[in-house]
């Protein structure tokens, strides 16, 4: 009888040793999850600033581009557009009235 007293603390003891095991190995994996994520978002912020880094050297080459002003209210009467639609337009053409109008009613 003794023998089968013995075992069943062991048996027990297995059970909580696994449960443990279970909450442990859990606690471990949402640790990596959290810093796969903190990584994951670290690499999103990086990417935005780069994008937005590029956004701001383009829109300044953009305003160097001279355009004239005759051509900007052309656009914008021929082609109901506002003024800083035309003029961006006319500019990411480098001025070229033609080429615009080409782009624009294609």
């Amino acid at each position: 009888m003794a023998a089968a007293g013995a075992l069943q603390p062991k048996r027990h003891d297995d059970r909580k040793t696994a449960d443990l095991e279970k909450v442990t190995d859990y606690v471990e994996d949402s640790e990596i999850k959290d810093k796969d994520i903190a990584k994951r978002i670290s690499l999103i912020a990086s990417r935005r600033a780069k994008e937005a880094e590029e956004r701001q050297r383009r829109e300044k080459e953009l305003a160097k581009v001279p355009i004239n002003k005759e051509d900007v209210e052309l656009i914008m009467n021929e082609l109901e557009m506002n003024r800083s639609q035309a003029e961006r337009r006319l500019r990411e053409h480098n001025g070229d009235l033609i080429a615009t109008l080409i782009t624009l009613t294609n």
